[in-house]
């Protein structure tokens, strides 16, 4: 008996043209070479044409095994993988780049295949023609005879009717068998009872006393099978209600996706009708604010990207408390006899307000007249990115040597990037002056939220700072303060930020950023805490950053997204804020980059409760009741909260105009790399490839960032041959020391951290920067 597996190969043999069809044979096979990626280029892959379906495998043996099923342990595991891919030519588009070329499009996926001649492509685009013709007429043919959508719902649903039913009736039987064979072995216990009492010989005793055993045994299998009947029956009866809740559950969200989709299609034909009315109104003052950049981006930004979009189940950040807002009237009655978590009156909010609006107001105005600064720089070149060009510098060289090009980053540094969190530093000055600790965490819980608001359209990832790098940002006779950044280390990647106001606050911070790449998005984690501490009240608030994400690395477009928890804590009265980022999710009906918050006292009770977004504007509200509400839907009990009307917290700035061709800077970012004189000379504005990039000379600028970069290996290189010769000496290697910075454990959070010593302003003064390491 001949082997079905030789037989199939001696069909396709290579003494026949490759992909000769078989006459009356719908199948097709031959090589093709396949585009794979850009190292590997075109690879050979066996291609099979059949019932409309193109298939690809590595292998010609294993796709003879796997059609003919002659399958060994050995070759299991590799059947798995042997079919590659698969492509429906109903819906396919054929194209013919050149003479050996054919490109398959489907549904978003495109194959690129070449043949090795053009008569061996042109049997190809017949077979995949006549292929695709008869896909279509088969699609055709099982839709006429399927009938409407409505009418199989209806047979689907009476077929499962029927078949509960006939489960139904096999049950009622099975229970009238067990029934049954009860009473019948009931009658043979007893008809063997009377036979045992007899006068027989003692023989037929002895075999009516052996049949009396069975009918035991009998009876007791007997009434075990009634028991596991009688118990299969309750489970079964227990399962189909659950069942019965699972699918109505199933329904019900199936009803909700319905409604989410046909209300994403409304608001997407209003959106594109919007757009289309837009350049016609472009030209009039109700609509200028659009072009500076100042009206906040629709939640459905993101729905914009491609299939391989990362989105977070919405239901899993629902809020853990609700808000109601509270009566005028009925809270002025009412006085401090109300059982208010905010303690005081509630109708002082509104004189408070007042009160906090002159405060404000003194708090933001200025000690100098204001500089004049820059408002604009180069706009940013169209270069395209071309990926050949990076990868081509990653042959043979190690993931540590390879220059990433400018074109992935803006001109700023990570220091100055760091800076930019003081954009909104009116907010501490306000914080400075409240007499209340609890609304003055609001503000510093506001200034927190703050510094995420210009990362929602900048994609470009900032320089990343050289050892011994500084930044200094003197606005102390313009706004109150001065910042210094240094770089204190680099593996890890290590900075140190301090900040002094004589507007009554001192910030600092040490910042390490950590980076998982997780295939589809990037996810930047800053590690390290913040602390912010005033002056006259003794105050020290302590938090640290959520996480960052960057979805769409490889293929569409560039988002970012903030999630996470944010924990204000004020160490001296032991009041707490809890701010929660929840993470965009498609099917949300919530707005786009939702923060919320609780602020609490010493003791748990809820005074304020803060709600916003964090690329646009942040509100706070007093609490005047708190009561706990009704389970929701995931069994977890809610608190219900009625406030007073809320007021405005912060609000972002406008961004400048062109700021799209600026990448996306707001008025503060434009000043950063400004030059300066008189700054340090490890400053970022003077690092040569920045101001290189910023001036549009990226090609001068990839080269400066490579001889720097080279700099600075050569540098930790030689500090590596020191340590090793000091080692050798027996002598103890101190290693890089920050110039501006010390390590210090901190007092509050019991963690080293790198602290500001002072110097730095001195030494500007005196214009002696003899310390300062040549790194440029």
């Amino acid at each position: 008996m001949s082997d079905p597996v030789k037989s199939v190969a001696s069909s396709t043999a290579p003494t026949a043209p490759a992909g000769a069809p078989v006459p009356g044979s719908d199948t097709y096979k031959g090589w093709l070479f396949k585009w794979t990626n850009y190292i590997k280029g075109y690879q050979r892959r066996w291609f099979v044409l059949s019932n409309g379906l193109l298939s690809y495998y590595r292998s010609m043996d294993l796709c003879f095994l796997e059609i003919c099923g002659h399958v060994n342990s050995r070759t299991q595991a590799e059947m798995a993988h042997t079919c590659r891919g698969t492509i429906n030519l109903a819906m396919a588009h054929i194209d013919t780049e050149d003479s050996c070329n054919i490109v398959l499009t489907s549904g978003g996926r495109s194959y690129h295949l070449k043949a090795s001649s053009e008569v061996e492509r042109q049997r190809w685009v017949t077979a995949l023609e006549l292929a695709k013709a008869k896909a279509i007429g088969m699609m055709h043919e099982q839709s006429d005879d399927s009938g409407d959508e409505e009418s199989t719902s209806q047979s689907d649903k009476s077929e499962i009717h029927s078949t509960l039913k006939a489960l139904s009736s096999k049950l009622e039987d099975l229970s009238t068998c067990n029934d049954l064979i009860g009473k019948h072995g009931a009658a043979l216990q007893r008809s063997l009872s009377e036979l045992e009492s007899l006068k027989i010989p003692a023989e037929s005793g002895d075999k009516i006393k052996s049949v009396h055993e069975r009918a035991t045994l009998f009876r007791i299998t007997s009434n075990a099978m009634i028991n596991a009947c009688r118990d299969f029956l309750e489970l079964a009866e227990t399962h189909s209600r659950k069942w019965q809740r699972a699918l109505q559950y199933e329904r019900e969200q199936r009803i909700r996706l319905e409604e989410t989709i046909e209300q994403l299609a409304k608001q997407h034909n209003s959106l594109e009708r919007a757009c289309r009315q837009a350049p016609a109104l472009t030209n009039t003052p109700a609509i200028s604010s659009t072009a500076t950049g100042c009206v906040r981006p629709l939640k459905g930004e993101a729905s914009d990207e491609d299939e391989e979009t990362e989105y977070f189940d919405a239901m899993e950040d629902a809020p853990a408390f609700i808000t109601v807002a509270a009566d005028h009237k009925q809270h002025r009655h009412l006085g401090s006899n109300q059982s208010g978590a905010s303690g005081g009156q509630p109708n002082d909010w509104n004189l408070e307000d007042h009160h906090q609006a002159g405060c404000n107001e003194s708090a933001g105005k200025e000690v100098m007249p204001r500089k004049k600064r820059r408002t604009r720089i180069p706009d940013k070149p169209n270069y395209s990115l071309n990926l050949w060009s990076i990868m081509k510098n990653c042959i043979g060289k190690e993931l540590s040597k390879i220059p990433m090009p400018v074109n992935f980053n803006e001109p700023l540094s990570m220091l100055q990037r760091l800076t930019e969190d003081l954009e909104y530093h009116d907010l501490l000055d306000k914080a400075a002056k409240c007499e209340s600790s609890m609304e003055q965490m609001c503000y510093v819980a506001a200034f927190s939220v703050s510094s995420y608001s210009t990362t929602v359209h900048r994609t470009a990832k900032p320089f990343n700072p050289l050892l011994g790098e500084t930044y200094e940002l003197d606005r102390l006779e313009e706004q109150g303060y001065r910042s210094l950044c240094e770089q204190v280390s680099h593996h890890p990647p290590a900075a140190a930020h301090h900040v002094y106001s004589k507007r009554g606050w001192t910030l600092r911070q040490e910042i390490t950023i950590a980076s998982k790449f997780r295939g589809k998005y990037l996810s930047i984690m800053p590690l390290g805490a913040i602390h912010l501490q005033f002056h006259s009240s003794g105050n020290h608030y302590v938090w640290r950053k959520v996480t960052s994400t960057v979805h769409n690395i490889i293929v569409g477009k560039l988002w970012i997204d903030q999630s996470g928890d944010i924990d204000v804590v004020n160490h001296k009265t032991k009041e707490t804020c809890q701010l929660k980022f929840s993470p965009y999710s498609y099917f949300s009906r919530d707005v786009a980059r939702k923060v919320t918050g609780v602020v609490t006292d010493g003791e748990a009770k809820a005074h304020y409760i803060l709600s916003g977004t964090w690329d646009d504007k942040m509100e706070y509200s007093k609490i005047v009741q708190s009561s706990r509400g009704n389970s929701g839907s995931e069994g977890k009990q809610k608190t219900v909260y009625q406030t007073l009307p809320s007021k405005l917290l912060w609000e972002k700035y406008p961004l400048p105009e062109n700021a799209e061709n600026m990448y996306h800077f707001s008025e503060l970012a434009l000043t950063l790399n400004e030059p300066e004189e008189g700054v340090c000379p490890t400053d970022s504005r003077r690092r040569p490839d920045q101001r290189l990039m910023e001036n549009g000379r990226w090609d001068e600028a990839n080269v400066e960032k490579q001889r720097l970069e080279e700099k600075q290996r050569a540098v930790r290189r030689r500090r590596e041959a020191e340590a090793v010769e000091a080692q050798d000496d027996g002598k103890e290697y101190e290693g890089y020391q920050p110039l501006w910075f010390e390590k210090k454990v901190d007092p509050i959070s019991r963690e080293t951290a790198f602290v500001y010593k002072g110097g730095y302003w001195e030494a500007k003064e005196k214009k002696d920067w003899k310390k300062c390491p040549d790194i440029f």
